[in-house]
């Protein structure tokens, strides 16, 4: 008897648990899109290379090929006025997709979605990145 109480007692520590879980993963996602969209504004194209999962750098397997084409396809993410982070849902174990707002050089309203992936060493980088721009109004 003491025995079932005691595994119904874990059941909330353990859902809990996995709740918290899924924010730091969350946070972990939203830093990594943070710290590269800050090293594109600084032109620190090293820093937000870093934060390119394999998969990105084996299709751009330097720094320059990678920086050319967020500059040439990107330019909202490359050089944001400002960004906000939107919806997020975590897709399954260690993979985030993450909506960023993003107010452009041309000062139009851009929706970024970033696709984010769990490494072995525990960070996320990032996996991908679609762009289009939104219907909504800046404020």
């Amino acid at each position: 008897m003491r025995r079932t109480l005691f595994a119904f007692a874990l059941v909330p520590l353990i859902l809990a648990s996995s709740a918290f879980a899924g924010d730091a993963d969350i946070k972990a996602a939203q830093a990594a899109i943070d710290g590269q969209l800050k090293a594109f504004i600084a032109n620190d194209g090293a820093t937000a290379y870093s934060f390119a999962a394999p998969n990105v750098k084996q299709i751009f397997p330097t720094v320059d090929t990678f920086m050319n084409m967020v500059t040439n396809g990107y330019a909202p993410v490359r050089k944001p006025q400002t960004y906000s982070f939107g919806k997020v849902e975590e897709t399954g174990p260690g993979a985030v997709v993450q909506q960023v707002l993003i107010v452009g050089p041309d000062g139009k309203d851009y929706e970024a979605v970033y696709t984010l992936q769990q490494q072995s060493d525990g960070t996320f980088q990032i996996t991908g990145c679609s762009l289009r721009a939104s219907n909504s109004v800046s404020t």
